[in-house]
């Protein structure tokens, strides 16, 4: 199966934003971008949100480090 090309977004955050971000992909081992694609479908799947082209088993780690309230 061919990969399909990824798409470029550009984001304008405050500065703490980009440090955290940094950090929390330093502190994953992944990079930035990744880091930002796995907060977006992260934050997609809690809420319920469709995420066509996405699947399932895609990051399934995330559940594993979902904490409970």
């Amino acid at each position: 199966m061919a990969a399909s090309k990824s798409e470029v977004v550009s984001v304008r955050v405050e500065p703490h934003i980009k440090v955290a971000m940094q950090a929390a992909a330093e502190r994953e081992m992944r990079s930035l971008a990744n880091m930002f694609e796995v907060m977006v479908v992260a934050y997609c799947r809690e809420r319920g949100y469709p995420l066509p082209g996405v699947p399932e088993d895609a990051l399934p780690n995330l559940k594993a480090r979902k904490t409970s309230s």
